[in-house]
């Protein structure tokens, strides 16, 4: 069924991201409406892939359970690890490493695109905030918290346990190494829009340390903060590896960490008054990208490098979970450009991504769409310049689907050879 050459599935996902932008304090319950109308639309009128009424889609979420409960584990138990960092004591020697003059704001928005690679990007884009409130005795301009959250965006571009959106594509299937090169758009950005933040901010309120301050590392909480991401990378790519079947049948990944949070007990308890909040947010989340696995993906036009760059645009204003999730169902992407593209696109508005979200309930100031693209411009600039300098460094090289690349092994092994096939007949090459 379609309205206006649209069908009306993708009207009602639309209908539900818009108002989740416009109704901020309401999120959760909008996200659970819209998914309720969008599966009782598909079952009473336009069935799934997997057949019509509520056997279809029963069967629709029986492929998409492991997905959804890898990514629950995962957001929760980030949460915790992002907490056994802050309790570390490292953010409170950040301010130590900082110099004077406008490359003090700078190396601040490096450090927080460093820490963004190996910790979730709202956990780097809090921290960079705090440092920033302390060493700028809260004189911290609009401009360079909104260069904070790119930092803390671009930072884990290219890196799967850096950023919902690229742990969600590490879950789906694709390999770390096909979103690494996302860095060299996210390297390019960050100077592009990092050299005149610093500027700005070193003109408004220059940096002021306190270099007598005593701080102890608790190096059992940075130790646990590793044990855990080692868990997650060795069982991902273990699974993957050695046994790519049955990682669409259990969620090893989700399973991994909280094991690794469990047995960390002993040693340092995790802050577990973080897991109510943590669980509203992830079912927010989780009904997004559960929406948009209901999505006719074949009817979305073909996956380039223009609609990556203006899904980067589109991340600014709607949520980037389902927006990742659209595209890994759909394929063919190259997923450093969409990796970056929906990572960092959020930057451009202060509501375009859960770390500008978190950073302006710190300084509500910034909560203001006009002020943030009026003083925050050249975060825009550097999306732009970023992701044309990839695309002329690295050029568009778009990744078959990587779940029927998972099975192309199984059927290629009972190919028998054969002489080439003749000029001009099927398969000549």
């Amino acid at each position: 069924m379609e309205l206006f050459g649209i069908p009306v599935d993708f009207i009602l996902f639309a209908a539900t991201l818009l108002g989740v932008a416009l109704f901020h304090h309401y999120v959760l319950q909008v996200a659970l409406t819209g998914l309720a109308v969008i599966a009782g639309y598909k079952i009473l009128f336009a069935g799934f892939k997997t057949g019509a009424g509520v056997a279809g889609f029963v069967a629709h979420m029986g492929h998409e359970w492991v997905l959804l409960v890898n990514l629950f584990c995962l957001l929760v138990g980030f949460a915790l690890l992002a907490r056994h960092f802050e309790d570390s004591g490292v953010p409170e020697v950040l301010p130590k490493l900082l110099p004077e003059g406008w490359l003090g704001p700078f190396v601040l928005l490096t450090l927080i695109f460093v820490l963004s690679s190996f910790l979730d990007n709202i956990a780097a884009a809090l921290i960079g905030a705090t440092v920033a409130a302390s060493v700028f005795k809260r004189k911290v301009h609009i401009g360079y918290l909104a260069a904070i959250v790119a930092a803390s965006n671009a930072g884990g571009a290219g890196s799967v346990v850096g950023d919902t959106t690229t742990t969600m594509m590490w879950i789906d299937g694709v390999a770390p190494l096909d979103v690494l090169h996302a860095y060299v758009a996210a390297g390019v950005a960050l100077v592009v829009f990092g050299i005149p933040a610093a500027l700005l901010q070193h003109k408004h309120m220059a940096i002021a340390k306190d270099f007598h301050a005593r701080h102890r590392i608790d190096w059992a909480r940075v130790g646990i903060v590793g044990f855990i991401l080692v868990a997650a990378i060795v069982t991902n790519v273990t699974v993957n590896l050695k046994f790519p079947a049955a990682a669409d049948h259990f969620p090893f990944l989700g399973v991994a960490v909280w094991v690794a949070l469990l047995l960390a007990i002993p040693v340092r308890k995790p802050e577990w008054s973080l897991v109510p909040d943590a669980v509203k947010g992830s079912i927010f989340l989780l009904a997004l990208v559960t929406c948009a696995s209901m999505m006719p993906v074949e009817k979305l036009p073909p996956a380039s490098w223009q609609s990556a760059l203006t899904l980067g645009f589109v991340s600014s204003v709607f949520d980037n979970i389902p927006l990742t999730a659209l595209a890994l169902k759909q394929g063919g992407f190259d997923w450093g450009f969409l990796a970056y593209a929906v990572g960092f696109g959020g930057s451009m508005l202060w509501f375009g991504s859960s770390a500008g979200v978190a950073v302006s309930n710190l300084f509500p100031e910034a909560k203001s769409a006009i002020q943030w693209l009026r003083h925050g411009w050249f975060v825009l600039v550097g999306y732009v310049v970023g992701f044309f300098v990839m695309l002329a460094v690295m050029g568009w090289q778009p990744h078959p689907p990587h779940k029927e690349g998972r099975e192309a092994p199984a059927v290629i092994e009972h190919i028998e050879p054969s002489a080439p096939p003749a000029i001009g007949a099927p398969g000549y090459q």
